[in-house]
């Protein structure tokens, strides 16, 4: 669960969206990140690390030179896909599984639910 957790984290936060998008566009140094974005090196270093734990870059260094892309092994998925990946990944997750239990007895409570069938 915690790489699933990571993942969610790390699409949770406007800086790292906007450093995907850059990284979509083509390879990026920390410096290129910092300069398009107009933010820090110790703010696109964690930010870029993070997107990189969650599986979303490939990072590789030329000399004192941090390089990162898009890891085209990573989490490129469509909603549809990242909700067949969030069933699978939790798949025999105790917690999960606890969770999908209680789901099944659950009892609409009626009018004054808004998920009551009408």
């Amino acid at each position: 669960m915690r790489q699933l957790v990571n993942v969610f984290k790390a699409l949770s936060d406007g800086t790292r969206l906007r450093i995907l998008n850059l990284v979509s566009e083509r390879e990026c140094c920390v410096c290129e990140v910092m300069q398009a974005l107009d933010i820090s090196q110790t703010r696109a270093s964690r930010n870029l690390g993070i997107l990189r734990d969650a599986g979303f870059l490939k990072m590789w260094k030329n000399g004192l030179w941090s390089y990162y892309a898009i890891n085209d092994r990573g989490t490129g998925i469509s909603p549809i896909d990242l909700a067949n990946y969030v069933k699978g990944s939790l798949a025999g997750n105790e917690q999960a599984s606890a969770d999908l239990e209680r789901l099944k007895k659950t009892v609409r409570v009626g009018p004054g639910c808004t998920c009551a069938p009408r």
